[in-house]
């Protein structure tokens, strides 16, 4: 009994600002996703060689609405990376 205290205790929680919610259910991006992945593993997960995959990652859960539309800037990627995409 004395378990189910303390799960219970956890009532602050507050979900992530930034997070992977809400979750890919339909796999609108899994393509991206696995892009991204075989990107990172290739490259012995430095993530800056991956910035196309991630970008077109993020730009799908945006389109998508997985997550919410962000400016590029503030998701770390310059004016020029955002400019390569968008023409």
């Amino acid at each position: 009994m004395s378990s189910l205290s303390t799960f219970s205790s956890r009532s602050n929680a507050k979900p992530p600002q930034k997070g992977s919610f809400p979750l890919d259910h339909d796999n609108e991006c899994k393509e991206f996703m696995i892009k991204y992945m075989q990107c990172l593993r290739v490259n012995k997960k430095d993530a800056h060689l991956c910035r196309t995959e991630s970008k077109d990652y993020l730009n799908c859960r945006m389109e998508n609405n997985l997550m919410l539309k962000e400016d590029w800037k503030k998701l770390g990627f310059s004016d020029n990376e955002a400019g390569k995409k968008e023409s």
